[in-house]
């Protein structure tokens, strides 16, 4: 931690990615308005339109050819710059794609089309080039604004720890001091409600501290002298002072988010369904125009005739509807989606989710509500159930422990009548005392019997439950007289969930940092096919990676800090929107009701979302077929070449088919039918 909290600069990366982002965002839409009003003059001037029956040039054939070329050189310029360097990038890199298509045909369209302005025999394709460029400045901005990466996550982890540590100084003095200036060996006071700073042991005090973020460990974790505690979790009912053990890229945090970023780095960078059409398309445009250019030139044509057909098959090669057909896919499919709750962060999702074969359920605040409640109520003898969970809950109303909420409210369900205790006090990491109706009463961890040598009687022994749960007992004037059973509770929408993944073929995992006999209840209860407990979170990352070694794809549900390596390294990481935010930012799809039940509805909108890419792509670039061998003119000598006119509106159709297809996504269905469930 010490790099990223001492260099402003790596923690501002990210920021600074997502402002690069907004200004380029801003660019397109810019330059799509310039070039679409640009773009209206240049279809009232354009050839194409005034050869209509009752049209005429407005100020004369060559004059309306003049201003053609001076609004459609500002057009190509301006509106078709981003292209025209992406083609030569993608020329550099010897990858041609989208933008090498589109730059290829727009470069091709304006000089030729200047050339005939000046002097050369031929037809202008303005018409085309304005609108090409106009079409493909809003795809990029409708993909580039509708899905945008977030990329926040090493920022939300740096977040997770506090910038200033109480550090204790000569004769006990406490001086506020930044966490990179901590060493090994200093000591540290983390009082009540704070984060720890930083790795070390416990030197002074006991506590309870919650590692959920950190571990995934729901119940808080008792913590004394000589106990390790690791930076970022949070301190519970009582002070303690630590000794600084690990500093800088040595911390357990700091390993976590170096993970992440490696994971991030590492991630797969398959190009869009449209950038694999894109360079076959530039493939054969190029082909295809240099062999009708010589094919011509040797069947004895003039050589402005065969230049024309060549101009003509590499503009009609890159149809508008290209641009637009994965780009209004990934719109509509993310309007609809965060309509629903599902936010989508990462467009290569709809790739990826087809093939998903395992789904990974993090345990804590995913499949369980990641607090605790109060599931069994052991009385000793001479009182009921009732009677020991008031006067528990009337003891712990003073306390703001997470046990004691969970008892408090479920003495409230029961409309129990509780009353204040007298000389409340915290038994620090073991429980808490005070006097409740005029008798002093204890409510103590199995950790505080062990150490006074206290017995439970065989009464509530033989009456506890053999599954792995938290147990708080009641010692009243010295005697036990129950114990309340505490547990992290099942979502309710978790079977529904459970249940109707398997009904589609999922193989249904568990992973967790809690302890193996709470993962195996949980496990069998839900009808998991498998589960991993006791994972920390470097762990998780290779769990998910030894899952995907055995052949399967898999996707990755989880809500806390503890689960963003393998969020990341997962082929689809879906983040619960109720978790951290760091969790949200690792994830490629965030569910903002925390309910499991959206992972189907996500799945379901991307297997729709993918099969409207390829019907788009097969609309965009199937009239090629035809088109193309039109163009070059292989029915010339029956007397037929393709107009570029007639090319042009058959990009057009396509276009319009393109758009209304998308629009279908709008039927899919986010919920599973009843008879599903």
């Amino acid at each position: 931690m010490h790099g990223l909290h001492g260099h402003p600069e790596k923690q501002g990366h990210a920021g600074h990615a997502r402002a690069h982002s907004a200004r380029m965002i801003e660019d397109f839409r810019k330059r799509f308005l310039v070039s679409l009003v640009i773009t209206l003059p240049v279809l009232a001037l354009s050839p194409q339109i005034q050869d209509f029956p009752g049209m005429s040039p407005l100020i004369g054939d060559r004059a309306d050819l003049w201003v053609l070329f001076v609004l459609c050189s500002v057009i190509y310029f301006y509106g078709g710059a981003p292209f025209v360097r992406g083609l030569v990038d993608e020329l550099r890199n010897k990858q041609p794609a989208m933008m090498a298509l589109i730059g290829l045909a727009i470069t091709v369209a304006y000089v030729y089309s200047t050339a005939v302005v000046f002097g050369l025999p031929g037809m202008v394709f303005y018409w085309e080039l304005a609108t090409l460029i106009d079409v493909m400045l809003l795809g990029h901005w409708l993909e580039m604004r509708s899905v945008t990466r977030a990329s926040g996550a090493l920022e939300e982890l740096v977040k997770l720890m506090p910038s200033r540590a109480g550090r204790v100084g000569e004769e006990g003095r406490i001086e506020e001091v930044p966490v990179e200036d901590l060493r090994a060996g200093d000591l540290v006071l983390v009082k009540p409600g704070e984060k720890v700073p930083i790795d070390g042991v416990v030197v002074e005090g006991r506590t309870t501290v919650d590692e959920s973020l950190i571990t995934g460990e729901s119940r808080p974790a008792e913590k004394g002298r000589g106990d390790d505690i690791i930076g970022g979790v949070i301190n519970g009912e009582s002070a303690v002072t630590m000794e600084v053990m690990k500093t800088g890229e040595n911390t357990y945090l700091s390993q976590v988010i170096d993970m992440v970023r490696k994971a991030q780095e590492s991630k797969s960078r398959a190009q869009v369904l449209s950038d694999r059409a894109a360079f076959w398309l530039t493939i054969i445009s190029l082909s295809v125009g240099s062999i009708t250019l010589v094919t011509w030139l040797a069947l004895g044509r003039e050589f402005v005739f065969a230049l024309a057909r060549m101009v003509t098959v590499m503009v009609i090669t890159c149809p508008h509807a290209l641009g637009l057909a994965v780009p209004l896919v990934v719109a509509v499919s993310t309007t609809l989606a965060a309509r629903n709750g599902l936010l989508i962060n990462d467009r290569s999702v709809f790739e990826r989710a087809r093939d998903i074969g395992a789904i990974v359920f993090d345990k804590t605040g995913t499949l369980t509500q990641g607090r605790f409640a109060v599931m069994k109520v052991i009385p000793g003898t001479g009182l009921s159930a009732g009677d020991v969970l008031r006067i528990a809950a009337s003891l712990e109303s003073r306390s703001e422990h997470p046990i004691a909420r969970a008892v408090v409210e479920a003495a409230g369900k029961q409309q129990l009548d509780i009353s204040a205790p007298k000389d409340f006090s915290i038994i620090p990491g073991q429980g808490a005392r005070g006097e409740v109706e005029g008798k002093q009463v204890l409510a103590v961890s199995p950790g505080y019997l062990a150490e006074k040598g206290l017995e439970t009687g065989p009464e509530i022994r033989d009456a506890l439950s053999a599954e792995d749960r938290t147990t708080v007992y009641l010692i009243r004037d010295g005697q036990m007289i129950g114990a309340v059973e505490l547990a992290d509770t099942i979502r309710p929408e978790s079977r529904e969930a459970i249940s109707r993944l398997r009904r589609m073929g999922f193989k249904i995992m568990m992973l967790t940092g809690d302890a193996e006999p709470v993962a195996r209840v949980v496990a069998q209860d839900l009808e998991i096919h498998e589960y991993f407990a006791e994972v920390l979170p470097h762990k998780k990352e290779q769990k998910i990676r030894d899952i995907q070694a055995q052949g399967l794809r898999v996707a990755m549900v989880g809500d806390g800090m503890n689960d963003a390596p393998a969020l990341v390294a997962s082929d689809l990481g879906i983040a619960v929107g109720a978790g951290t935010d760091v969790a949200a930012a690792s994830g490629d799809i965030v569910l903002i009701r925390s309910d499991p039940r959206d992972v189907y509805g996500i799945l379901a909108l991307a297997r729709a979302s993918y099969s409207k890419m390829l019907q788009n792509l097969f609309w965009a670039t199937g009239y090629n077929v035809i088109a193309i061998p039109l163009a070059a003119g292989v029915l010339a000598p029956w007397g037929f070449v393709l107009p570029p006119a007639v090319g042009a509106l058959a990009m057009s159709a396509s276009t319009i088919i393109v758009a209304l297809n998308a629009q279908l996504l709008w039927r899919v269905k986010m919920q599973v039918p009843e008879e599903a469930a």
